[in-house]
Formats: structure tokens, C-alpha cells, sequence
């Protein structure tokens, strides 16, 4: 009996054989391999591997997508198929640089089979424990974000909006970005010279930008730019007049944003820009800013608004939601830094075309933060109207309140 009892413990107590797996003993078995042999190896009964062997054609010709190795006879062949174009739309989208969370996933899973998680409760925790996928932090956000209290705001931010008649135009949003100017794709020519290079780090030179942007994508207010140096000898040598820049130059010497360079940028650009805009197209004179709780634009921000822009409303997006909802980090900062580096990697190789310059040649003693201001310019003009618009469409996913449509019609300019 001792033996009997050893075998009954060394049994794996209804555990899954991998897919991979069960090809693997068809092949051995095909190649001449005792059945018996294959259930000793393995650790299971005689009868199961030769379940495994009688269901050979089924188990060879099943694809599951990779990664994906464990396939319950219970699953519905549809489920299999969203999980691949599943994976691979996860594979796009970062190699595309943008953020996947599981917020994200779960809802590009509704889209592909409407009722997939209301049928199959903890699909998508099965569906990660099989894939292997996990989340990865983005962007500086926290990991973990309140799936709950971003639904919750997103309906209430909508019901504020209809109940105070704001119209997309009059909606603003502003989000921070730091950008490495000088930081190329790790494999290039450029990246293997500067690791050669003693005490020559570019790539790791860093400025801030905060974007801002209104709900029908057909403003976009001047951006604020931190650095840390006022003057770069750049400037002088270019003979720059910084008030005649895109930007907001500003300075500090860990290049971020802090509340009084947000603040006078509230004051100095945006306040003036948006009062204008809607003059010029005969709105009411009142906005909306949307932002998260970052340090530099805490609570109270109105109290430092000059009386000129006391129409602007000022409304806070919830804590540990910023990544599921804000609209410039869901599609614009991640496409402005897109047409950057497209940019810049045209400007590198169009110069060394035109000169006797090598690349390393140029981009140490040619490429300077002027270049890299030109470049901000030609980026942000490449986001269009439609892009700044359909970064909105996560914030008001719930986009109909009372009947009432936020970004539901196309507004023109002074329309309703």
C-alpha cells in the first residue's frame, strides 16, 4: 500500500496541463515514446495521457494566442478569439508608446464582444493570469487607479456641464509633460556614441511643458515651458527674444512646474487667450479648467486669479483617477512627443544630407534647445483639432445627462 500512497501524493490535484504541454507528449508520443514513459514524466496517470493522445487532431490544431497557454475545455471559441486580437492590440499600443491600463483593456474587451465580462465574471483576471500581462507605471502616474471614483466623477463632471450650460468651447483641460529634448530611440547610432562619451550626457537634459486645450479641439493655449536655465547660451547666440516665443519661457533650477510659474501662466496666457477667443466668437464669457491634483495647481487656485478672468471655474479631477481620465495624457502628450521625435529624426538626417556634418557631428555641436523650440512648435501644430477633441471622449464616455449632449454634436464656434 506504501507506494500506492506515495503515487496518490505526488499527484497534482486537478491542475491544468498547459497546451504547450499536451503537444509536447503527442510529439514525443508520435516519436516513438512509451505511454507509459509519458505518464511517469509528466506526473500523471496513464489514462489522462492517453486522453491527451486520443484527442491529438483537436489539441495540434488548437491555436491560442501567445502566451496564452491554458485552454479550459469549458471555453467558448469566441472568448479565444478576443483574447488574441486582445493581445494584439496590447502590442500595438505599446509599441505605439501609450498607456494600456486595465480600465483601457477591459473596455477595448467590451468592444470586441459586447457582453464578455457581464457573461464571464474575473474574465479579465483569468484572462492575466494566462497571458502574463501586467501593469506597468506610466508617465510618473501611481499603478493602482480608482476605477470607481473616475465612473463616479465622469457623471458628475458631465451633470456640471449641462446644468451650467458650458459648451465644449468654454471646457479647457491642462496637463504637465516633462521631455527629454535630446532622448532618441535606445538603438541608434547617436544613443551608442553618447554611452562612449565621458561627461557628454544630452539625452538626459530635461525641460517640462504643460499643454492646455479646450473640449472642441480648436484652441490650444500657448504652452508653458520650464528649464532650467533663463538665458541658455543659446539664446544669445541665436539672438532670441523670448516674449516672441510659442512658449512661455520660464525657469527653475529642477525645471518644474510650481505653483507661482502656474500661476502666472493662468494669468499671463491662458486667462487672456480664452477671454479673447470667446469675445471673438460672441460665447458667454465663462470656462471651465480641468486639472489634476498636482502640486503645482492645488485647491484655491481661483483665490489667485487677477478679477479680469473671475469667469474661469477651476474643477479637480479625484485622486488616483488622473490616469483613466484626464484627456491630454489619454491621447495628446503621447502624440505631440510622437510628431517630436518624427521631427527630429528628419531634422538629423536632412541636415547631414545637405552638409559634410556627421550625425554625432551635428547633434553635439548643432542641435540646441533653439532647434529644439522650433521642433516643440512644428509637434504641437501636427495635433489636430480632432485629435485635442477625441481625447475628451474618455472623460465623458457617460456623454448624455438629461438628454443634454457635452461632446455628442459637432459645435462650431459660437453654436449651441
Amino acid at each position: 500500500m506504501a507506494p500506492k500512497k506515495a503515487a496518490e501524493a505526488g499527484k497534482r490535484k486537478k491542475e491544468m496541463i498547459l497546451l504547450e504541454d499536451k503537444k509536447e507528449i503527442i510529439r514525443k508520443h508520435e516519436g516513438g515514446m512509451r505511454l507509459t514513459d509519458l505518464a511517469k514524466e509528466y506526473g500523471r496517470s496513464a489514462s489522462t495521457i492517453g486522453t491527451i493522445l486520443k484527442m491529438k487532431e483537436k489539441i495540434t490544431g488548437r491555436d491560442a494566442a501567445k502566451g496564452v497557454t491554458r485552454v479550459s475545455k469549458q471555453r467558448p471559441p469566441v472568448l479565444e478569439e478576443v483574447e488574441k486580437l486582445l493581445l494584439l492590440w496590447i502590442e500595438q499600443k505599446q509599441r505605439a508608446g501609450d498607456s494600456v491600463t486595465k480600465a483601457i483593456i477591459c473596455e477595448k474587451a467590451k468592444a470586441l464582444h459586447a457582453d464578455l465580462l457581464k457573461q464571464q465574471p474575473g474574465t479579465f483576471k483569468k484572462f492575466k493570469n494566462r497571458s502574463g500581462i501586467h501593469s506597468v507605471v506610466r508617465h510618473g502616474e501611481a499603478a493602482s487607479s480608482d476605477v470607481a471614483a473616475a465612473e463616479e466623477f465622469a457623471t458628475e463632471f458631465l451633470e456640471v456641464i449641462v446644468s451650467e450650460g458650458y459648451l465644449p468651447q468654454q471646457v479647457f483641460y491642462c496637463d504637465e509633460t516633462g521631455l527629454f529634448w535630446k532622448r532618441m530611440p535606445k538603438r541608434t547610432f547617436i544613443t551608442e556614441e553618447e554611452t562612449s562619451l565621458p561627461g557628454h550626457k544630452p539625452m538626459k537634459d530635461r525641460l517640462t511643458l504643460l499643454f492646455c486645450a479646450n473640449a472642441s479641439g480648436d484652441l490650444k493655449i500657448r504652452p508653458l515651458l520650464v528649464y532650467h536655465s533663463e538665458n541658455p547660451r543659446a539664446f544669445k547666440k541665436h539672438k532670441v527674444n523670448k516674449e516672441q516665443l510659442s512658449v512661455l519661457w520660464q525657469s527653475n533650477p529642477k525645471a518644474w512646474v510650481t505653483r507661482l510659474l502656474f500661476v502666472k501662466w493662468v494669468n499671463e496666457v491662458f486667462g487672456p487667450a480664452v477671454k479673447k477667443y470667446l469675445v471673438d466668437n460672441n460665447l458667454t464669457l465663462k470656462a471651465m479648467l480641468l486639472m489634476g491634483n498636482a502640486p503645482a495647481h492645488p485647491p484655491g487656485l481661483e483665490e489667485d486669479l487677477l478679477e479680469d478672468f473671475n469667469f474661469i471655474k477651476v474643477m479637480f479631477l479625484p485622486p488616483n483617477t488622473t490616469p483613466l481620465l484626464q484627456p491630454m495624457d489619454q491621447q495628446v502628450i503621447s502624440n505631440f512627443k510622437k510628431l517630436y521625435t518624427r521631427e527630429l529624426f528628419r531634422r538629423c538626417f536632412e541636415m547631414t544630407d545637405r552638409s559634410s556634418l556627421t550625425l554625432h557631428e551635428f547633434w553635439r555641436e548643432h542641435f540646441d534647445i533653439v532647434s529644439c523650440l522650433q521642433i516643440i512648435t512644428i509637434a504641437l501644430a501636427g495635433v489636430s483639432q480632432t485629435n485635442l477633441n477625441s481625447a475628451w471622449r474618455t472623460c465623458t464616455r457617460v456623454n448624455s445627462v438629461g438628454g443634454n449632449c457635452f461632446l455628442g454634436e459637432d459645435h462650431g464656434p459660437g453654436g449651441d
